[in-house]
């Protein structure tokens, strides 16, 4: 991950026309493939994806807004998005103090 990356709290993963599959974790992702891979050029949320990710990247658009934008793109393309498991991040405990046994 670049170090100017927006990382988003979700990953996206599409399925690509050609039927394999791709995740994406932040705009940083989003923009390259936008920029350098995308099948279509001119569609209306393409260029809106375009716009949000460069703003998340900016610090002038919060990052949820990109990846939905991201998201809108991905299905005008005719690329789905895949569902991805939501993975709970374990609960961190303080430290219990440790008791000393009385002998």
């Amino acid at each position: 991950m670049p170090l100017n990356d927006v990382p988003w709290t979700r990953p996206v993963r599409i399925r690509l026309q050609c039927g394999l599959e791709r995740t994406f974790t932040g705009a940083y992702d989003a923009l390259d493939f936008l920029e350098n891979e995308w099948p279509l050029r001119h569609g209306e949320r393409h260029e809106r994806a375009l716009k949000t990710c460069r703003g998340a990247l900016n610090g002038t658009i919060p990052a949820v807004i990109a990846r939905e934008a991201f998201l809108a793109a991905c299905l005008e393309a005719g690329m789905p998005a895949v569902m991805v498991p939501w993975k709970r991040r374990p609960a961190i405990h303080p430290a219990r103090p440790v008791r000393a046994a009385i002998v």
